[in-house]
């Protein structure tokens, strides 16, 4: 028998059999899935595994125990939903119960995040193989020394085949996804989608860093070759990953991220991109990682003779793909931490085609969008979706923020400040017209003005001031045409770019409702206004 320890204030205390992996390397975690069925190897070399029902996060079975400790400190609502501390204490005791009578077990002792002194140890316990090797390519892997001594102040228990019962345990389904930071406990089951290990390690740093100063954050970052860093806000298909992996930055992490006095530093160890659609052309750093060994794929559709992806595919998931370790991308930062920022950019994919390539925010502004959290939805992405939708994900990772949102924005607004930071807002959706009419914005524009505007070129710009948004945007750009920093001037129809426009803004004020009483008069004033055109 190998006995496990549990964090403390944990009540997971129990033996295992003989066969348990404790901190198994990529190699015989890819031999054990392949061994048990759990996925197949493609002609290059990545693990190829499907996720079932779930290929994607689930929201509404996301639970945090509602107790004398998080009552007043998390936001509740239909994001933070609240479970009974005995209903919890009953769903663990059926997880350990599950647990004892499996057959294996994988357990992976990893930090998240990558400054020492802002980092939690997580002992991540997995049913599936190929789940501890996601763990592992995507948090930090502690050094021999650190893993010596090893003390988890988390344990995440991950069972796909466990179902739930709403009767029995207070949740909706046969998936949960429950949280006590009281007992520093994660249960995870009725779900094989590995984003939800790595989601509730985001969850207890967003939970853990704000009383301590720092700030959590849903963004990628990276280095120019001045020492300059940069962060990059937005929601999922908004081209975080994509825009992060430069050629010419040197990549510090590609999703989450913590910013301290002295540093920005990634929470992970490793990348998780979408990979539907990609292409050895528009992303090469990250298309190579599909063809390597390491590299975890999910739902992505591969012949079963020749064992060749198709990444085009979306038969299995829209949402395909890949986690792959950070030092997979050539340009990567080999301790996963850089200075703090000089730029923030705040991206969305407008598919309303209203809003410009790229504008310069006041920090008022950029508190207002970062509160906002806008992108847009298309249509045919999600059943009854026909015209394109807002979207509106508080601080750019709504689902990932357990305290009231006015905690992270005021954390930013006073680093903003203190830093001297320019903030950016990018479009890469729209132009020429909605979704539907319009075109999806040049991936070769959105480099050239990204790096216009972190090589400092932008500083000297000539602007006008949006007439609905009452942002700065650029009149010209070298290798970018003028007409498409303009977006009215890139609709047929004028007025009908002015309608749709208002119809935003009415959007954005409608959202931001919530957070009036939260924030002062100059945020309040940087709202975008439904204001007649000169």
């Amino acid at each position: 028998m190998t006995a496990f320890v549990p964090a403390p204030n944990s009540r997971l205390l129990f033996n295992l059999d003989a066969q348990l992996s404790h901190n198994a390397n990529a190699p015989f975690l890819v031999e054990e899935a392949l061994r048990h069925g759990e996925g197949r190897l493609a002609a290059e070399g990545p693990l190829v595994v499907e996720t079932g029902a779930h290929t994607g996060r689930s929201p509404r079975d996301k639970f945090i125990v509602r107790d004398g400790n998080s009552e007043g400190n998390i936001w509740w609502g239909v994001v933070n939903q609240p479970m009974s501390p005995d209903a919890f204490a009953q769903l663990e005791d059926d997880f350990l119960a599950y647990v004892r009578g499996l057959g294996r077990v994988y357990i992976q002792d990893l930090h998240g995040g990558s400054q020492p002194e802002h980092r939690v140890q997580v002992r991540v316990v997995t049913e599936l193989a190929w789940h501890s090797l996601f763990a592992r390519t995507l948090l930090v892997r502690p050094s021999a020394d650190d893993q010596a001594g090893f003390a988890p102040d988390y344990t995440i228990i991950a069972l796909p085949s466990f179902r739930a019962d709403p009767a029995r345990h207070g949740c909706h389904s046969g998936t949960v996804i429950a949280v006590d930071f009281t007992r520093k406990t994660v249960l995870i089951g009725g779900t094989a989608y590995a984003g939800e290990i790595k989601k509730a390690v985001f969850s207890i740093l967003n939970y853990e860093l704000p009383p301590t100063g720092v700030m959590p954050m849903h963004c990628s970052a990276n280095i120019g070759p001045n020492g300059d860093t940069a962060i990059f806000f937005g929601l999922s298909g908004t081209g975080k990953t994509t825009l992060s992996a430069d050629p010419g930055r040197t990549l510090i992490g590609d999703d989450e991220h913590g910013w301290s006095d002295s540093a920005v530093f990634n929470f992970e160890g490793g990348c998780y991109a979408k990979v539907i659609g990609l292409s050895a052309e528009a992303e090469p750093e990250i298309f190579a990682t599909t063809r390597r060994f390491g590299t975890v794929l999910e739902n992505v559709v591969m012949d079963p003779d020749s064992r060749e992806l198709d990444l085009n595919d979306a038969t299995l998931a829209e949402n395909t793909r890949a986690a792959y370790p950070i030092n997979f991308i050539p340009k990567a930062s080999s301790d996963n931490i850089g200075p703090v920022p000089r730029n923030i950019v705040m991206l969305t994919a407008d598919a309303f085609g209203v809003l410009p390539p790229i504008a310069r925010l006041t920090p008022a502004q950029a508190m207002y969008h970062f509160l906002s959290g806008y992108t847009a939805k298309v249509a045919g992405t999600e059943v009854g979706v026909i015209e394109p939708e807002a979207t509106f994900s508080t601080c750019f990772g709504a689902p990932f923020m357990p305290r009231h949102p006015s905690v992270y924005g005021n954390l930013l607004k006073e680093r903003i400040a203190r830093g001297n930071v320019t903030c950016w807002l990018v479009n890469t959706g729209w132009t020429g017209g909605a979704y539907g009419t319009g075109n999806r914005m040049p991936i070769k524009a959105t480099r050239a003005l990204l790096n216009a505007a972190l090589n400092g070129e932008l500083a000297t710009a000539e602007y006008r001031r949006d007439a609905f948004f009452g942002f700065e945007v650029p009149t010209s750009v070298p290798e970018v045409e003028s007409t498409l920093l303009d977006p009215r001037s890139t609709w047929n129809d004028p007025e009908a770019y002015d309608a749709t426009a208002r119809k935003l803004v009415s959007l954005f004020t409608n959202n931001f409702a919530q957070f009036e009483e939260f924030v002062d008069t100059s945020i309040r004033e940087a709202a975008p206004s439904v204001r007649a055109r000169a």
